[in-house]
């Protein structure tokens, strides 16, 4: 007795990876993932290789990922990936303390963030146009 298999959820055109737990809050991660939604996939990685942001280069592993997943697992044409979703959503929050004064504490959040990114094949037509 097993689960009944799931099904996919993407087209048989699309292709993603996921990114877990990044060290980065959702709000900073949002602000990298939206310099490369609905670009063709070789513009974003040289968008994200020349950001000034630290968290672009783990952005930036994760789009190639999904550019290797979709050649390698879909055989989907590299040079014809558009970058359609990058979904950032939260994860944990680890909580601290700062000492204050008085004996008084305060707290710091350390946010942490997932990262969803979606390529999508073109079509033909469309790249003639």
């Amino acid at each position: 007795m097993s689960k009944l298999k799931h099904p996919r959820g993407l087209g048989d055109n699309e292709a993603q990876a996921i990114l877990s737990n990044v060290r980065c809050s959702p709000r900073k991660l949002n602000l990298v993932a939206g310099l490369i939604r609905n670009l063709p996939a070789d513009e974003a990685v040289a968008t994200l290789t020349f950001s000034k942001r630290r968290i672009a280069k783990d952005v930036r592993k994760a789009l190639e990922s999904a550019i290797a997943n979709a050649e390698n697992n879909h055989q989907l044409d590299v040079d014809r990936l558009v970058v359609v979703r990058a979904d950032v959503g939260r994860s944990i929050v680890m909580r601290r303390f700062h000492a204050r004064g008085r004996g008084r504490a305060s707290r710091i959040e350390k946010w942490f963030s997932n990262l969803r990114i979606v390529v999508r094949e073109r079509e033909q037509e469309v790249e003639a146009a």
